[in-house]
């Protein structure tokens, strides 16, 4: 099965903002996504390590939101 890995969720509901994080220990920036709504989490090394989705209560209720998450190359 492979190792367990801790994530922490947030959510701001003044601000309407979600934010999963994979790796909180890790330094990062903030990269767009094909998704207005949606950031990626972005390691000095290039992984991904969290994501953030802005207006969450505004967007489809019906539908999933998709974005891709991509991996810098080395």
């Amino acid at each position: 099965m492979g190792e367990k890995k801790e994530v922490a969720i947030w959510y701001d509901a003044e601000g309407d903002y979600l934010e999963v994080v994979f790796d909180d220990e890790a330094l990062c920036t903030f990269r767009e996504t094909d998704n207005d709504a949606v950031m990626e989490m972005v390691a000095e090394n290039g992984e991904v390590v969290g994501f953030s989705v802005m207006s969450l209560s505004k967007l489809s209720k019906e539908h999933p939101i998709l974005a891709h998450l991509y991996r810098q190359a080395a």
